[in-house]
């Protein structure tokens, strides 16, 4: 009897639940639940960038120039191709391929680090550049663009020498930055976090955890792992590329 019950209940299915599949159907339904507030969320900075680039049009193309498109470029390349890694964990999971579930985790751990640490050198730069939004920021890249590097570097890979801008305008180019950092902190803090969860859970696969037929926490990982990425396709044409010509 207690070997029927037990093979009716799973150890991994919680007591209040009838069934493993409504447990599945519960949790999965929370995660989107979670994600939707997360789009609402991220939509809310979205429409703020929109109005205000609207808005300070000059001032908004003027610094989106500031931003490196390949370093930019590369960390899409980064996030992409570990969706793919992440999606490849689900399927090793649901195959219950444990040593493949445990590789395709530690490459999307060391994808997200790679983009992390190449935001870290973009951030670098700004504080360099007096590009963060406080007492310290700078508007002379703006009002004398041709004494800037960014600007001279963008001239001679054949973008033509943006005007001088006034400086009413050039001070909106604060407002661009205060929405980078904001949008793409935010960002950066979800990685962080997924980053955190994935060494949790790359723990748990080398025990044997997510290869016995429970795969709902790397299924509901893979959809927020899914959900950064796709925010960061969004963030990375609005912040870089729009405009830049």
């Amino acid at each position: 009897m207690s070997d029927s019950h037990a093979h009716a209940h799973p150890p991994y299915q919680r007591h209040h639940f009838e069934t493993y599949e409504q447990q599945k159907e519960a949790t999965t339904f929370a995660m989107w639940l979670f994600l939707l507030t997360e789009i609402m969320f991220f939509g809310g900075l979205f429409t703020a960038y929109l109005i205000y680039r609207n808005w300070y049009y000059p001032a908004f193309v003027a610094a989106s120039h500031q931003l490196d498109i390949i370093l930019g470029g590369i960390n899409t390349l980064l996030l992409i191709t570990s969706s793919f890694t992440m999606a490849m964990g689900v399927w090793c999971a649901e195959t219950r391929k444990k040593s493949g579930l445990v590789l395709s985790l530690v490459l999307t751990l060391i994808l997200g680090i790679g983009f992390l640490g190449i935001k870290t050198v973009e951030y670098k730069e700004k504080f360099e550049k007096h590009h963060v939004p406080g007492h310290t920021f700078s508007v002379q890249s703006f009002i004398d663009p041709a004494h800037d590097e960014a600007t001279l570097k963008a001239v001679k890979q054949g973008e033509p020498m943006p005007d001088p801008m006034p400086l009413d305008m050039a001070r909106k180019t604060e407002m661009y930055f205060s929405l980078y950092f904001a949008m793409t902190g935010m960002h950066a803090l979800h990685m962080v976090i997924g980053i955190g969860i994935l060494g949790f859970l790359i723990v748990r696969a080398q025990q044997g955890a997510y290869t016995t037929g429970h795969v709902t926490m790397i299924e509901n990982f893979g959809l927020y792992w899914h959900f950064v990425d796709i925010v960061w396709i969004f963030l990375f044409p609005l912040l870089y590329l729009i405009s830049r010509h």
